[in-house]
């Protein structure tokens, strides 16, 4: 029997009793799918009391965040992503070799490591990156919630959220949420 099928067995059954954590995807995206502008910018992003509402709850069932290597670059240049208290941090990176400080662990694999901390205890677990990290934890199974704020900006170019996938992940909706910034906040169940 090989180490996926065991994990995929494992998975089903700590599903069913509740005891997996659940892994969240997402972030700030705008209306034609960019996350960043051309140049990494994200001078698009409204702030308001109703995201910072969202991101309390969000921040209230998560102890683990997981960011793919640009996200973690973008967000260091605007002084966090350095790991927060009580939250442990990753970043998944194939080209860095080291990270500095002590807050934030480094990991060459996403999906190894969403595999190995889903079975841990612990709360649900976040992941902000764009397509590459995306693609390769919903083609993996991995993603339990898809949760993105929609910002009414067209940017004609930039880092889209996703890439190309090999196959179509389906989706069910759990909240839709007009927000007085004039974003729409959307939250996904990964259907099974």
């Amino acid at each position: 029997m090989t180490q996926a099928v065991i994990y995929r067995r494992l998975k089903f059954v700590m599903e069913v009793k509740g005891l997996m954590r659940k892994v969240i995807f997402g972030g700030a995206n705008t209306l034609d799918n960019y996350i960043a502008g051309k140049n990494d910018s994200i001078d698009w992003i409204r702030h308001d009391d109703s995201v910072n509402d969202i991101m309390k709850d969000y921040w209230s069932r998560i102890d683990t965040v997981i960011m793919g290597r640009r996200t973690w670059e973008i967000a260091m240049k605007g002084g966090s992503g350095g790991g927060s208290k009580g939250v442990k941090s990753y970043v998944c990176s194939r080209t860095l070799k080291k990270i500095p400080g002590k807050k934030v662990e480094l990991a060459p694999d996403a999906v190894s490591l969403v595999q190995r901390l889903k079975s841990e205890e612990g709360k649900d677990i976040i992941v902000m990156g764009g397509s590459l990290i995306g693609k390769s934890l919903f083609e993996a199974g991995l993603v339990d919630e898809f949760g993105v704020n929609i910002h009414p900006v067209l940017l004609g170019s930039g880092i889209p959220l996703f890439c190309e996938m090999d196959r179509r992940i389906d989706l069910e909706l759990l909240e839709c949420k007009q927000l007085s910034s004039g974003c729409v906040f959307l939250n996904y169940a990964v259907k099974r």
